[in-house]
């Protein structure tokens, strides 16, 4: 079964049992791969936008936008909205999804951990340092450069087919390694909020708060990070 919903859902899936799978992997304790790091996490996110820009287009989505910040964008450069709703339900969907198989994949490891931000980090992002302004801006600052980043990649027409979802893993592996160590940098709406309801609705043992409070922020600033990407695109290439 292919349409451009299901090649959403799939994809905005795939990329978030990933994503957060290796987050699961360096956080949950007595996870062989605990501790790997930093370096560790924005390379899983690589591969793993890749791997979901890649499924959404085998399933349907031409457009693979896998991010509801994108779809956003897309809709305000093309003046076509009518993608918004079903491309973002689609999305919000799959990140629920992918969560909860992160949940079932690493099921014994949450009890193991005591460190309840520690699975909160499993599923969505939050600030290093709480300061509402700053984190704000620093969502804005990312998603701002990840949809224009994108848009700069795709827009070239002397790149080979299926050379593009290498080239944005390239752009969402630098973007984590430079700017994502302030709040974990969602740049993805549905990653953030589709995860936390996960997070909030999910057995999971030990949990703490799924930190509503913060969720605002990240939903804000990722949305007007796609509103400013979009500005920009009209702006500088077209």
């Amino acid at each position: 079964m292919q349409s451009p919903v299901v090649g959403e859902f799939m994809g905005t899936m795939v990329l978030v049992l990933l994503g957060n799978g290796v987050i699961a992997d360096v956080v949950l304790s007595r996870s062989k791969a605990q501790g790997g790091g930093w370096i560790v996490i924005s390379t899983g996110w690589a591969f793993a936008a890749m791997a979901g820009l890649f499924t959404a287009m085998a399933c349907g989505s031409h457009e693979a936008n896998i991010n509801p910040a994108v779809t956003l964008a897309t809709a305000i450069v093309t003046h076509n909205f009518s993608k918004l709703i079903p491309f973002i339900c689609a999305q919000m969907l799959g990140a629920f999804v992918g969560s909860a198989l992160v949940w079932l994949h690493f099921l014994p490891h949450w009890a193991a951990t005591e460190d309840p931000i520690h699975k909160l980090s499993c599923f969505c992002s939050h600030p290093a340092i709480p300061n509402k302004p700053a984190n704000l801006l620093g969502e804005i600052i990312a998603t701002t450069v990840l949809v224009f980043g994108g848009a700069c990649i795709i827009s070239r027409a002397n790149i080979p087919p299926g050379l593009a979802p290498f080239l944005i893993a390239g752009l969402v592996w630098g973007l984590i390694l430079a700017l994502a160590g302030t709040t974990g940098t969602s740049m993805n709406p549905a990653r953030d909020l589709g995860s936390r309801i996960a997070h909030a609705v999910l057995p999971i043992a030990g949990k703490g708060s799924s930190d509503w409070g913060y969720a605002p922020i990240s939903a804000l600033g990722t949305f007007a990070g796609g509103a400013l990407g979009a500005l920009a695109i009209r702006v500088f290439l077209t």
